[in-house]
């Protein structure tokens, strides 16, 4: 008889997990059991986190292959940091292999990888260890990029054509945690930090609704990157500052925006499309996500500050600094928008019970590790072009070493 609820461990309690375990009230049949978090503070913050909101109580645990082995753990979320990805996926192949425990399967937070090469290991080690895999890409799972997906290929595509041009961006000004901020650890800047989004939400808008992803073929790539304010001298204080004197944006900076475009063929050899921009340079009410599709006779468009919900506040109302208003917000007074449903609206609810489900079922999800690696692969081609300043014809084979100068540590453009 098939399981009929999942034990879910998470490796990774700070940000993202967070927001995992606040979209879980939105997640039926599956219970989180466990988390791994270097922090024991952190830890105990995602346990007592995961108790209040009534999805699942929380072991922690002090190893991966700990967690594996317990029976209660039916899958694992690796929500911890880019450069520790690839070693978790390492111990939990070991753990299955080894026999020390059982999954159904692994999902991996985005990016899958740092580059092509840690991505390809990471899909190697789940088939080796015959689990099922899912790449956690939030975005693609917003309620209205599904609607819209939905809407514009049943009704405009259907009648008049497909669509040909596809708009994305992601922008606010910078990440949470210092990590974020070193190539070398991160795998490079806001390029790899977001557009990793962007591309693939636009891919998904660009492919018929039951096609494989590779029905349309990526064949060029041309990308430009910069820092815009953060090298500024102010800027590399406060970026020091918060590290411990850790960052030196002066002479190792990464990229604080980063835009791209991917020239696809589809069924029919026709061209198609996908232009994204990413930035940590945006000052605004907060993050702000921007998606367009356009066709024949039709148009679709989203941006996550239009919200139905706005509060305003005058100068004489003053309070702490927070994110209570929307995620990265830069502001607590005048007219702000109000993301309602976080969770909801960026994708994380209906990520999570596409997965749950899809390992329930024991059918592979349908965005899944090879799409991070593709994913990666579109990334290392825009590093690739950007570099070289042209653009690049898309061979994914020339990629599979590559590595950006951003995240060797060798990249200024300022000298």
């Amino acid at each position: 008889m098939a399981k009929k609820r999942l034990g879910v461990g998470l490796i990774g309690g700070g940000f993202i997990g967070q927001f995992h375990i606040r979209s879980w009230v939105g997640v039926r049949d599956a219970d989180i059991v466990g988390i791994i978090d270097k922090s024991e503070k952190t830890a105990l913050d995602a346990a007592a986190l995961t108790k209040s909101l009534n999805v699942g109580e929380m072991k922690i645990f002090t190893s991966v292959t700990e967690m594996v082995a317990d029976p209660d753990v039916d899958a694992i979320w690796i929500c911890a940091p880019n450069f520790t990805r690839l070693e978790i996926m390492e111990e939990i192949t070991e753990a299955v292999i080894s026999g020390k425990g059982e999954l159904t399967g692994v999902s991996c937070e985005k990016p899958l990888g740092r580059n092509v090469a840690e991505s390809r290991k990471m899909l190697e080690l789940v088939q080796k260890a015959n689990l099922l895999d899912g790449y956690l890409e939030d975005q693609l799972f917003s309620p209205g990029i599904m609607r819209g997906h939905n809407i514009i290929w049943a009704r405009g595509a259907a009648v008049t054509g497909r669509p040909y041009l596809a708009r994305a961006a992601e922008e606010h000004s910078g990440p949470h945690m210092p990590w974020f901020w070193d190539g070398k650890l991160q795998g490079g800047g806001v390029l790899s930090d977001m557009m990793c989004h962007s591309v693939e939400v636009g891919r998904f808008l660009l492919t018929r609704p039951g096609a494989e992803r590779a029905s349309i073929r990526p064949v060029k790539v041309s990308a430009q990157i910069n820092v815009l304010k953060w090298q500024r001298p102010s800027y590399v204080q406060h970026l020091k500052d918060m590290s411990g004197g850790k960052l030196d944006y002066t002479n190792h900076p990464s990229e604080d925006f980063a835009r791209s475009l991917i020239e696809y063929r589809d069924e029919e050899n026709n061209p198609l499309i996908v232009e994204t921009t990413t930035s940590w340079s945006f000052v605004g009410a907060g993050l702000r996500l921007s998606t367009e599709l356009l066709g024949p006779e039709y148009s679709m468009s989203m941006n996550s500050l239009d919200a139905s919900l706005k509060v305003f506040f005058s100068r004489n109302v003053v309070g702490d600094v927070g994110e209570d208003l929307v995620e990265k917000q830069n502001a607590e007074m005048g007219l702000m928008p109000v993301v309602s449903n976080e969770e909801s609206e960026y994708g994380y609810e209906g990520e999570n019970r596409h997965m749950v489900q899809s390992f329930l079922a024991g059918q592979r999800p349908m965005e899944n590790f090879s799409d991070g690696l593709n994913v990666s692969q579109l990334l290392m081609a825009a590093y690739m072009s950007a570099e070289q300043e042209k653009t690049i014809a898309y061979n994914p084979d020339i990629l599979e070493n590559f590595i950006p100068a951003v995240a060797r540590g060798e990249w200024n453009p300022k000298k």
